[in-house]
Order: C-alpha cells, then sequence, then structure tokens
C-alpha cells in the first residue's frame, strides 16, 4: 500500500523479516510473538444504499486481493441490506457477473458501525475508502479519509455547496502530497467509447470547439413518504434527493456527469452562467425543496457556450447524452460517432469493443494500489465539474448570472450545523408541510 510514510511491499518485507527472526527465538518466546501476513488491500464501505452496494461489488470483483472488512451508514436497516446482497449467492441482478464474493468479505459485527460518526471508524480499519452516502456528506468523509492516509474511490458529485467543494480542493492537495490514488464515479472517463473519442477530439478530428450542448432528461427518481414519527433530519436523509444539502438537486446529482464530458473535452470549467428553471409539474410537499427542470447557459473563457438542459418530468422526452461542435464536426457522445460539418459519419467507435465502466474504475484503481504506483488524482477535476453544477443551480434559482471565482470563494454553506437524528437542517417544512422554494428574481445568493 503507498501510504505517506510506507508501502505494501515494505511492509510485508519488513513484516516478513521479523517473522524470520522469531524463528531464532526460544519456543517459548516465539508463542507470545505469533504473526501472520495479510496481503491483502483492506476496504471499508461508508454508505449503503444502492450504490455502495454496487460499488463495494465492483471493488470486490476486481482481479486483486481485495477484502471488505468494514461498513458505515447512518441506518441500520440499510447497512444489513448491502450486507444481505454483498453475501448473496447470485450476483447477478447486481453486477451481472456469475458466483459471489463471499469469500472476500470480513465484516464481523463489530466491524458494522451504524450513526453519523461511524464513518471515522470503518475509515480507520482500512487501505481503501468507498465513499456512497448522500452527497452533502463527501467533503467530511474525504477530509477524514486522506487525512488518515487512505485510497479513495468517491461517487460524485463531491459536494452540494461552494463550501463542500472548498473542503474538498483543499483535501486534494494533501491526497498528492501523500500520493494517494483517488478515482471520482465520473465514469464516463472510464468508459471505452469516450476515450476514444476524446482521443480523435486531441488528433483534431472536429477542429476547436465552438460550442457543446448537454442533456439529462428523464422522468426522476424514488420518493420515501414521511412515516409516523419520523424526526425531520430523519425524514430529509431519507429522502436525500429533494433536499439541497443532501442532494445538491438533480442539476447537480445527475447532470454532473454530462456538463463534466463538456468540461473534460474543453479541457476547462465555466466561468460564468446564467439560466432558467423551476417546478411546472411536481410541486408537492413530497419533492422537497428541489426543481424539475433547469435550463443553463455555461460560458467558458474563450467564448465557448454549453447549453444544459436537465429535466424530471413523467410523460415527456427522454434524453441522456452530450454534443460538441467543431470547426470541422460534431461528436455525438450517445451514437459514439463523429460526423463532418455534411452529417457524414467520419468515425465510428464499435460499441462491441464497449466496456463496463463502473467495473473498469475499480479495475484500474486497485491495479494500481496493489502495484504501489500513484496514477489517479481525480479529485480536482470532480470538485471543478461539481462546482460547474452547483453554479447552474445557483444560476436557475436566481435567474441572474452567476461568476465562477465570486461563487466558488463565497464560502457559501448549506450543511446543517450539527449532525444528529434529532438535530435540524437549515431547511424546514412550514405548517402544511410545504418547503420554501428558490424564486428566480427574488432568491439572492450575494448582495
Amino acid at each position: 500500500m503507498k501510504s505517506s510514510k510506507q508501502t505494501r511491499r515494505e511492509f510485508v518485507k519488513q513484516t516478513s523479516l521479523i517473522a524470520s527472526s522469531l524463528l531464532a527465538m526460544p519456543l517459548a518466546s516465539q508463542a507470545q510473538f505469533q504473526s501472520s501476513v495479510d496481503d491483502s488491500i483492506k476496504v471499508a464501505l461508508v454508505g449503503c444504499g444502492d450504490r455502495g452496494t454496487g460499488a463495494a461489488m465492483q471493488a470486490l470483483l476486481t482481479k486483486q486481493n481485495v477484502k471488505l472488512v468494514a461498513m458505515a451508514d447512518a441506518f441500520r436497516d440499510r447497512l444489513e441490506d448491502c450486507y444481505k446482497n454483498l453475501m448473496a449467492d447470485d450476483l447477478s441482478d447486481w453486477s451481472g457477473a456469475t458466483g459471489n464474493i463471499k469469500g472476500k468479505i470480513a465484516v464481523p459485527e463489530s466491524n458494522k458501525f451504524v450513526g453519523f460518526d461511524g464513518y471515522k471508524k470503518a475509515i480507520a480499519l482500512a487501505d481503501v475508502v468507498i465513499l456512497t452516502t448522500p452527497p452533502g456528506f463527501r467533503p467530511i468523509h474525504f477530509e477524514e479519509a486522506i487525512n488518515k492516509g487512505k485510497h479513495v474511490f468517491m461517487e460524485k458529485p463531491v459536494a452540494t455547496d461552494p463550501a463542500g467543494i472548498k473542503r474538498v480542493l483543499d483535501a486534494a492537495v494533501v491526497a498528492k502530497q501523500k500520493k494517494l490514488n483517488v478515482v471520482v464515479g465520473l465514469q464516463r472517463h472510464y468508459q471505452n467509447s469516450y476515450r476514444e473519442l476524446y482521443k480523435k477530439l486531441k488528433e483534431g478530428a472536429i477542429g476547436e470547439i465552438v460550442s457543446a450542448q448537454a442533456w439529462w432528461n428523464s422522468e426522476g427518481v424514488w420518493v420515501n413518504p414521511r412515516k409516523y414519527n419520523q424526526t425531520e433530519m430523519e425524514y430529509q436523509m431519507r429522502n436525500w434527493y429533494y433536499f439541497n444539502w443532501l442532494c445538491g438537486d438533480h442539476i447537480v446529482e445527475q447532470h454532473i456527469h454530462n456538463i463534466d464530458v463538456v468540461n473534460w473535452f474543453k479541457g476547462s470549467y465555466p466561468i460564468k452562467a446564467q439560466g432558467m428553471g423551476g417546478r411546472e409539474v411536481r410541486k408537492g410537499k413530497e419533492y422537497g425543496e428541489i426543481f424539475d427542470h433547469h435550463f443553463v447557459e455555461f460560458q467558458y473563457a474563450d467564448g465557448t457556450v454549453l447549453n444544459s438542459q436537465c429535466r424530471h418530468i413523467k410523460g415527456t422526452y427522454s434524453k441522456v447524452d452530450e454534443q460538441l461542435i467543431g470547426t470541422k464536426g460534431t461528436i455525438f457522445c450517445g451514437d459514439a460517432n463523429i460526423r463532418d460539418r455534411k452529417g457524414n459519419v467520419t468515425y465510428q467507435f464499435d460499441k462491441a469493443k464497449e466496456n463496463n465502466p463502473y467495473q473498469t474504475e475499480h479495475d484500474e484503481l486497485f491495479a494500481a494500489i496493489a502495484k504501489d504506483e500513484y496514477k489517479f488524482a481525480d479529485t480536482e477535476n470532480g470538485a471543478k465539474s461539481t462546482m460547474t453544477a452547483i453554479l447552474g443551480r445557483m444560476a436557475t434559482y436566481s435567474g441572474e448570472v452567476v461568476d465562477w471565482d465570486k461563487a466558488v470563494n463565497s464560502g457559501l454553506s448549506i450543511m446543517p450545523t450539527s449532525f444528529d437524528f434529532d438535530a435540524m437542517p437549515l431547511t424546514l417544512p412550514d405548517a402544511d408541510g410545504n418547503y420554501k422554494v428558490a424564486v428566480p428574481g427574488v432568491t439572492k445568493f450575494f448582495a
């Protein structure tokens, strides 16, 4: 394991030397110094929902000697459901893989941690940490993992407000100093078709990028009804998708994927954004405080514009895709091809060569860790693409032009001041159970 002080190989070598020296000791002394070398890469899972279950499976399905040794979640039932699914005889429902991973799971009851502080105990037991809680907690958990010298896989987005972005970027500096591998779950970076399209772009296949479009239009996700005797904190945690401190709104939680592709292919991040959005259909109290549609115009320093749209409304046109228009042609990411200005296909990726990028990101991360290689530093891009999406939310909520530098340096935080099931989030319902929703032209972020 590569850490700030010692690699796995050095550790194994030193332990082997100690074991050898014990052989020369009197028999009575040897009994007091029993030692066995476990060369596995120990993993802790923090956040045991569906995505956490999937990510843990993908980590354990790599070719490396990986062992899950600790789990943490705010809720006992989520942790137990995750553990049950990981221990299943057939993984096909989750991963498409045959067989099981039982032999790679070593999580006794003492290593199952429940509550808001359980992440610290889980992180302490591992070499690699998988962070898959609702994204509002990501900065806190990532900072702890890096300070403790752990490699990290963390899901996107990596924060929900500018203060969280700053915290993640500061931790990224420490991660680089310690040579800790960090992979962020923006899996298109690990997808064969996107990698080939990016390669063609760098070879000049479409000339200079002049504009881009990105979409995440779908019907939306789950809703969990409020239950009798739930505290407000528990209700919001169980319905994290509908509260900005936990989710960031769907422009941050989902649409980040498409926005990130444009940032990646552009090799830069926007300098400002303006847009529109609101709640046209999903107006019920069960949808918390988030919008059901956003349309944002992001502007880059060179004048390039990204037109970005996302929607969560049933019965409407669905599209999840990216398109980059250049002086010589256009990249159509969903079709995995490039067309010239007349619409002729000049490059087509062979879709038979497509991979499972969710698995690949773990395969490559754990291969690097096993070889003591420092290869992955995804944090800065993950943070800046997250900030791009947050910038878009601030633009649609306010109806104003929002400047990148002003927003990212604002210190704006929407997180609760304390974490406990009896503590109160900053966003609370009125007497009728409705939450305050942003109003463009009225909502302000800056004086």
